[in-house]
């Protein structure tokens, strides 16, 4: 029983950070680079941008990052979130 409980539990704790946003006022470079979309380069573009211009009011404002269009940030929306 105590297995069963505790595969349970495991399950749950990975089903839980699988749907998590990644909040791209926090997010290390390779935290971003696991979106669909964005790569190595795009990521470490936006945390450049980041630290040089302050954190991202929505998420729409990642269109100021060189290399972000509106078609990727459509396509990641529901997968990001700025923390408010």
């Amino acid at each position: 029983m105590k297995k069963l409980y505790l595969a349970l539990m495991f399950v749950f704790c990975f089903a839980a950070a699988a749907f998590a946003k990644v909040n791209i006022n926090t997010a290390t470079a390779d935290e971003l680079a696991t979106l669909n979309g964005i790569g190595k380069a795009k990521a470490e573009a936006i945390v450049a941008y980041r630290t040089q211009n302050g954190q991202f009011q929505t998420v729409d404002d990642l269109a100021k990052v060189k290399g972000i269009g509106g078609k990727i940030i459509e396509k990641i929306k529901p997968e990001i979130t700025t923390g408010e």
